[in-house]
């Protein structure tokens, strides 16, 4: 089933991709903003409470959503529902519009605009960067995005479809990544800051939640790029990045596609009214680049082709768990 939901979700997201501001995600900012607002009195303990209200009582209703169907009209529509859940929470089209703009702007020669949509999308100032610099931070800021966006979103869903608990992962690791951004963002709201317990416990909730999720996607990176390479960039260069997961998957893409990762961080300017920290961004101290070659235009086309054969990968292992769960 999973195999099924998870393609029929990821062609669903090509031909009529979700609009930014659908009712879906205003509802959930809703409920994450309320449980804040009503749990978060600054101790340890109350940001646990709600972290784990408003992280798990969405994922609980898809997954009691998911047996009810079940239970009452059968698999095929628990598979809609698992479609459309996915349909939410998984696809490139919430992020790859970004990377494409500022493809084209580098391949027509306009690196202002280039600058300027960079600047848009992860809420960073990029007036001063170079063409090289630009094309190193779209590579880091896309694979970070593919990695929260497809590829960590297929981990959890899978394995917890596989447990019996339908699409739950899918709605736990976006929110988990969600609201790890969201309270950073809310400690600067001068009427309702987040406390620094419930900042805390949301980081600390996330770093656990992606670990497995970013080895996995490292290794697929591994796996469909040049092997050795992207293993001895793990292992050896994932501890430059200033966070640890992230690391992991930067060092993997770096040695996979032989480009220079890291270095100078740009830092997260947050700017009034709709800056939130970037989903792929850093804010972080200087690292130490990577191995490799200078970041050129050429090694975004490379991206692209990592991301998609990874998918494929990702596709091909779900397809032969679900003929072989068919036979069995």
């Amino acid at each position: 089933m999973s195999f099924f939901a998870i393609m029929f979700a990821l062609l669903l997201e090509q031909v009529r991709p979700l609009a930014r501001d659908n009712p879906i995600h205003g509802m959930l900012r809703s409920w994450v903003r309320g449980s804040s607002r009503n749990f978060d009195a600054g101790k340890p303990q109350h940001g646990w409470l709600a972290w784990a209200l408003a992280v798990s009582v969405p994922s609980l209703v898809a997954l009691g959503l998911h047996w009810l169907l079940v239970l009452t009209l059968g698999w095929p529509v628990a598979v809609l529902w698992n479609v459309a859940v996915l349909y939410i929470t998984l696809g490139f089209r919430q992020f790859s519009h970004h990377f494409t703009e500022i493809r084209d702007a580098l391949e027509s020669g306009d690196e202002p605009l280039a600058r300027e949509l960079l600047a848009q999308w992860q809420q960073v100032d990029a007036s001063e960067l170079p063409r090289s610099e630009i094309v190193r931070h779209v590579i880091e800021y896309s694979v970070l995005a593919a990695h929260r966006h497809v590829f960590g979103v297929l981990a959890w869903y899978s394995v917890l479809a596989a447990l019996g608990l339908g699409p739950a992962g899918a709605v736990f690791y976006r929110l988990s990544e969600f609201v790890s951004r969201y309270w950073k963002y809310k400690a600067k709201d001068q009427n309702q800051p987040a406390s620094a317990s419930l900042q805390l416990a949301a980081a600390k909730a996330w770093t656990a939640i992606d670990w497995l999720p970013a080895r996995i996607t490292a290794f697929g990176f591994a796996v469909v790029g040049s092997f050795e390479d992207a293993i001895d960039g793990w292992r050896n260069y994932a501890q430059r990045f200033p966070d640890d997961n992230d690391g992991v998957i930067l060092a993997a893409t770096s040695g996979a596609l032989n480009v220079r990762l890291g270095g100078e961080a740009l830092k997260t300017v947050y700017t009034a009214g709709n800056g939130m920290p970037a989903e792929g961004g850093v804010d972080a101290q200087d690292s130490e680049s990577t191995p490799g070659r200078d970041p050129e235009l050429g090694h975004l086309r490379s991206v692209v082709g990592l991301v998609w054969r990874t998918v494929v990968l990702w596709m091909g292992l779900l397809a032969l768990l679900t003929l072989a769960n068919l036979l069995g």
